[in-house]
């Protein structure tokens, strides 16, 4: 199955701007009612999804009616369609969903009118139709010409989550459209570039033809940032219909950059030692850390990367700061295998360092001025891959006079050659940071990209550093 982007997503064609990050802890959804449809035995919805980690007991609602009568969902490798709360009918498809570091286009388009029972009901992901099952579990196909209440006229329906209040996705929507009426197929909202790799196209510009809404029809392409049921809302409708969706907990900070035509680095859960130590929120950028490694979605052996991390509880001997940057060599990472990293680390006194690691042994490396952090500080991150020298800074200044615009005064550095990505090191005791690769999961009051016009910064990004971000890896990475 074609998969979008692994690391390089350059083509130009059209170019996504924004998503929207839903978090399951945080209770996000966006919502409406159906008015009278144009065919309530028709519909397709179609929407990019980038994977985070967390699970529910019911699993992940991407669209929910009726209370809950009526669910698309995720649960574990399952993507799972049903009417009537499965009473009436339900569907297993088995792709295999697993990759964080990736974005993927859903495609779920019925017309209960066809004749063959299989036609009813159609699935695709990245332009590809998805036609294997569950193991061991029977399809049971809506009846013919049933309305299956995902687009009827008084129902209730929800975007993440199955009633406004629960079950909600974990992850980043991006490009959603709503079509009452019509059966389409994924040419209407992407194609095939020139590697074989599935992008999205120009609302109205796919190959199947223009996209016709219908009266329930809607199109999110998250321009907004406002919690009004409106124009200028986080659940606007830009298809014309003005079947604005409102909006549950979400705030402008959901608005991110991260798309499926420029994707950002987040945290990897399944590159990690301890997954059940580290609990990931907010689209895997926020991590509650106990113990165990876990390194980023995204990697390079050359150019030179910025980033910054929020720390939201206070740094001391008791309570160290442990990241920094680490090569890919080990797969997976364990805190006594690390080799050509560099981690700031606290020790026992309350003084911070650089903890350089070669081949799991460790070495200090002095660091004045990084004590005792306070919660909410930010911590920059400044890393030339091409020398292997990092600066590290708080609130704005570089420590030890660093200067990462003149390749001078770093605070360490290692082996240059190798893959390096940014890394968070074990602890033994329990904080929690927020990541900010370009795409900050908390506010920024001053607001600051790279010279490419990528991420939104707290600090101004040294020159000739960039955003972890794969329009970036791939002009420099």
């Amino acid at each position: 199955m074609p998969s979008i982007l692994g690391a390089n997503q350059l083509d130009t064609s059209y170019e996504v701007a924004n998503s929207a990050r839903f978090d399951n802890t945080g209770g996000d959804a966006l919502g409406g009612t159906f008015g009278t449809p144009t065919n309530a035995k028709k519909f397709t919805l179609s929407f990019w999804y980038k994977l985070s980690s967390g699970t529910t007991s019911g699993g992940h609602v991407f669209f929910g009616v009726r209370g809950g009568q009526e669910n698309i969902f995720l649960h574990e490798s399952t993507i799972r369609m049903d009417w009537g709360n499965a009473s009436s009918g339900t569907i297993n498809w088995a792709p295999f969903i697993r990759d964080h570091s990736a974005w993927y286009h859903f495609v779920f388009a019925q017309d209960t009118s066809q004749s063959t029972n299989s036609n009813r009901i159609k699935f695709y992901i990245n332009g590809v139709q998805i036609t294997t099952l569950r193991s061991g579990v029977t399809a049971t196909y809506p009846n013919q010409n049933l309305e299956t209440g995902y687009n009827v006229d008084g129902v209730a329906y929800y975007l993440s989550s199955y009633n406004g209040s629960a079950a909600e996705i974990n992850g980043y929507l991006a490009e959603v459209y709503f079509a009452d009426g019509q059966q389409y197929d994924p040419t209407y909202f992407g194609k095939f570039d020139d590697n074989g790799v599935w992008i999205p196209v120009e609302p109205g510009t796919g190959d199947g033809g223009t996209v016709t809404y219908g009266n329930n029809g809607f199109l999110l392409e998250f321009k907004q940032t406002g919690t009004g049921t409106d124009a200028n809302g986080i659940g606007a409708d830009t298809s014309g219909n003005d079947n604005h969706l409102a909006v549950t907990n979400l705030t402008s900070t959901n608005i991110c950059t991260d798309t499926p035509t420029n994707n950002f680095m987040t945290w990897n859960p399944l590159d990690s030692t301890d997954p059940g130590d580290l609990t990931y929120t907010e689209g895997n950028t926020k991590v509650v850390n106990a113990t165990g490694v876990v390194r980023g979605t995204q990697a390079a052996a050359s150019g030179k990367w910025y980033w910054e991390i929020k720390q939201l509880t206070t740094v001391n001997a008791s309570n160290p700061i442990q990241y920094g940057i680490a090569d890919t060599e080990d797969s997976p990472p364990t805190h006594s295998s690390l080799n050509n990293a560099l981690i700031a680390y606290s020790d026992n006194d309350g003084n911070t360092e650089i903890k350089k690691f070669a081949n799991g042994t460790e070495s200090d490396v002095a660091m004045n001025g990084f004590t005792n952090i306070s919660a909410n500080d930010i911590i920059q991150f400044a890393f030339d891959a091409d020398t292997a020298k990092l600066w590290v800074g708080r609130n704005g200044t570089w420590l030890n006079s660093g200067d990462p615009a003149a390749g001078s005064n770093e605070v360490a550095s290692t082996t240059a050659g190798n893959y390096f990505t940014p890394c968070l090191e074990h602890a033994g005791v329990t904080y929690t940071i927020e990541s900010n690769f370009g795409s900050a999961p908390y506010s920024i009051s001053s607001g600051n990209a790279d010279a490419n016009g990528y991420g939104n910064f707290e600090y101004a990004v040294p020159s000739g550093f960039y955003a972890w971000c794969t329009k970036n890896i791939g002009q420099y990475g």
